[in-house]
């Protein structure tokens, strides 16, 4: 094998197991937006107050690994639960507007509580897992990218399955597609409602303890939300599979350009590359890969 070759397969490796990990992260925006037809700006917000959590159980309360996770992902479902009761239910029937406001306003209040309760510092996220690579051949495995991508492609099925084969996740999508039918049809909005944002929670966790491990956990970590944006509107927002392709597009091509056009423009295509594919993924096809194609009579 030549040494190019296998330098491509590096960078390939290396952004299809990115690019599993930034579905994770989009699997928040697809579970809020089959439910309520509006888009969570807050999702990377999530991810660091459930990062914050974790690592703040870890350092201040000398916790067990097994008892910080647990506590960050309780935590997560029930805030998710608790927006929905105190904030969003009241936004039920109202323009999408109203709820894609309500999340901005909310990503900017937890920038400022989440650091400020819990601490601004950057703080470790240890996992039991070993931090060399695997050396396979000509590639190089980071374990938590492996850890990364297994949990990814674990819950984007089962959330899938969840939406296709179960009476609930049929539910969500009723309520998705119009809230005033579904709630003629005697569905129980409010509850799917809550229930969305309480999944919503659980993936950010587990979102926020991956990338809190690789990247360290601080507000900044809060910008994986807009890194993840173009993978959901490559794949579609209303689409689990559209969240594993869009990742693993954006995740294999920031890769590749990273490798092969940073060493002559001196670096930074990796952090606008994904942005570039998603101006042209509007331009050509707004509604995604496998997003739902609305078409309205004018």
């Amino acid at each position: 094998m030549s040494d190019d070759f296998g330098f491509f397969l590096l960078l390939l490796s290396n952004g299809v197991l990115v690019g599993l990990m930034y579905a994770l992260i989009a699997l928040g925006f697809v579970l809020v937006y089959k439910a309520t037809d509006a888009i969570n700006f807050a999702q990377g917000e999530f991810v660091m107050i459930a990062a914050l959590v974790v690592a703040g159980g870890l350092a201040a309360g000398g916790m067990p690994l097994w008892l910080a996770i647990s506590l960050g992902l309780a935590s997560m479902v029930a805030f998710g639960f608790a927006l929905e009761r105190v904030v969003l239910r009241r936004l039920i029937g109202r323009p999408v507007v109203a709820v894609v406001m309500a999340t901005i306003g909310l990503a900017s209040i937890l920038r400022g509580i989440g650091p400020s309760t819990l601490g601004a510092g950057t703080k470790t996220l240890p996992l039991p897992i070993r931090e060399a690579p695997f050396i396979v051949g000509p590639l190089f495995i980071p374990p938590i990218q492996l850890l990364g991508a297994a949990v990814s492609l674990t819950f984007l099925s089962a959330f899938g399955w969840f939406f296709m084969k179960s009476r609930k996740g049929i539910a969500m999508r009723a309520v998705a597609d119009n809230q005033q039918v579904a709630m003629a049809m005697g569905i129980n909005v409010e509850r799917y409602f809550g229930l969305a944002w309480a999944m919503t929670g659980m993936v950010s966790a587990l979102g926020g303890i991956i990338w809190g491990n690789l990247l360290g956990v601080d507000v900044n970590l809060s910008l994986v939300g807009f890194k993840v944006f173009p993978v959901v509107i490559l794949g579609g927002l209303d689409s689990i599979p559209g969240a594993i392709v869009g990742g693993l597009i954006v995740g294999i091509v920031e890769n590749i350009a990273a490798g092969y056009v940073d060493p002559y423009v001196g670096g930074g295509t990796k952090d606008f590359i994904p942005y570039v594919l998603m101006i042209v993924a509007l331009m050509v096809r707004p509604y995604g890969i496998f997003g739902k194609r609305i078409i309205e009579r004018v």
